[in-house]
């Protein structure tokens, strides 16, 4: 399952576009957080081959699959109020 696009909100908040058309918004720092600091999350680029998430010029990239499998069990739920 491929990552299509992002958008990068703050702190490790990520909203996540797949190539089934699914989006999650989600916290990665669970994910990510020892590998990439809040200063590198900036860098955030998508592989086009691999559709992989990737941080630091490919030093620390998200396989899409894992990817995947974390947002769905880590997406942020709002609360209509």
């Amino acid at each position: 399952m491929k990552l299509k696009h992002f958008s990068y909100h703050n702190a490790y908040w990520f909203t996540l576009t797949f190539e089934n058309g699914e989006v999650k918004d989600t916290d990665l720092e669970g994910l990510i957080g020892h590998h990439v600091a809040l200063d590198a999350l900036n860098t955030a680029r998508i592989d086009s081959n691999w559709g992989c998430l990737e941080f630091k010029e490919g030093m620390v990239d998200i396989e899409p699959k894992t990817l995947y499998e974390y947002a769905k069990c880590h997406e942020i739920r709002t609360v209509a109020a």
